[in-house]
C-alpha cells in the first residue's frame, strides 16, 4: 500500500512539476531475452524470459546504484516517453516485484516483445535500457 502511495504521489507530482530527475545507467548496461528467441513460432501458454548484464534487478520503489525492474513491451510501436513514469497497461507489463519471466496467452498471429528497464519509479534510465523488440508469431495450439 505504501508503494501505490508513493507512486501516486511521484506520478501526481510529475503532473504538476514537470519530468522527474533521470537515474544514470551504468555504460553497458544491457536488457535481453533469454527465451523466446527472435523470429519464432510458438503455441500459448509462452514464457517469456528476460536478462540483465551490468546491473541488478531490484523491485519498484528500491532506490539503490546500477539496479532496475522490468517493463514488458507487447505489440509497441513506438517507445514511451523516456522522461515519465512508464503507462501500465496490457502493452507495456511492469514487473515492479523484480520478477524476471511470465507466461503469457496471446492471439494466434505475429506479435513484438521488446524490454525496457526502469528505476525506482518506473522511469528509464539515462541512457534507456532497452533492448532491441524480437518478433514471434503464435500458432493455433
Amino acid at each position: 500500500m505504501r508503494a501505490l502511495f508513493t507512486f501516486a504521489l511521484l506520478l501526481s507530482s510529475t503532473l504538476v512539476a514537470g519530468p522527474l530527475p533521470l537515474t544514470p545507467a551504468p555504460a553497458g548496461a544491457k536488457v535481453y531475452f533469454i527465451t523466446p528467441a527472435a523470429d519464432t513460432t510458438v503455441s500459448n501458454p509462452i514464457t517469456v524470459r528476460f536478462g540483465l548484464s551490468g546491473m541488478g534487478v531490484a523491485p519498484a520503489g528500491t532506490v539503490k546504484e546500477k539496479t532496475g525492474h522490468h517493463h514488458l513491451l507487447i505489440d509497441v510501436e513506438t517507445l514511451p516517453p523516456m522522461d515519465f513514469p512508464l503507462p501500465n497497461d496490457a502493452n507495456h507489463v511492469h514487473f515492479g516485484g523484480g520478477q524476471t519471466e511470465i507466461t503469457l496467452d496471446l492471439p494466434v498471429g505475429k506479435h513484438t516483445l521488446q524490454l525496457l528497464l526502469g528505476d525506482a519509479n518506473h522511469i528509464p534510465h539515462d541512457p534507456p535500457i532497452v533492448s532491441e523488440r524480437l518478433t514471434i508469431e503464435v500458432k493455433e495450439p
